[in-house]
């Protein structure tokens, strides 16, 4: 079973952030396309795929469809094979890093100091703590041949 292609458009078709969001999604169908997937995961691309070629026709409706089916395709990639877009872990880990880390980090600074107006020193210190253990992490996957040659932007 191979994944469907996508309905061409071009950049004057559609406003500029849904084409961004419109070529940003194609490079992802390309790089799958390439790779050996299971049938149902190809299936659930393919559904995928077809609900973004319908909303191209609706264009009012292209930038949240495109954005909904990449989340979940990229969902499911990750849960049952285990790949990732370049960046992905960085990401994730970020976010994490500010609130797992970051936020006790500068309450208790700001505990110790007595000024919780430091409390933005902790969540800068989370956010560093973050980059380097999602970093870690995409290096791990590219070593492992596990990342798609996609940068993907929520």
């Amino acid at each position: 079973m191979t994944i469907i292609s996508l309905i061409e458009i071009k950049p004057n078709d559609v406003p500029s952030k849904d084409y961004m969001r419109y070529h940003q999604f194609r490079k992802l169908v390309v790089e799958l396309q390439k790779r050996e997937l299971p049938s149902a995961i190809v299936e659930f691309v393919n559904d995928n795929i077809q609900l973004v070629n319908h909303a191209i026709d609706k264009k009012f409706e292209l930038r949240k469809q495109i954005a909904a089916s990449q989340k979940a395709i990229i969902k499911l990639l990750e849960k049952e094979l285990k790949l990732v877009p370049k960046g992905y872990y960085r990401n994730l880990w970020m976010v994490l890093g500010m609130t797992v880390f970051g936020v006790p980090l500068g309450i208790a600074w700001g505990q110790i100091t007595d000024n919780m107006g430091t409390l933005g020193i902790g969540i800068g210190v989370g956010m560093i703590i973050g980059l380097a253990l999602g970093n870690a992490q995409d290096n791990k996957a590219a070593r492992e041949g596990r990342q798609l040659d996609v940068d993907y932007k929520p």
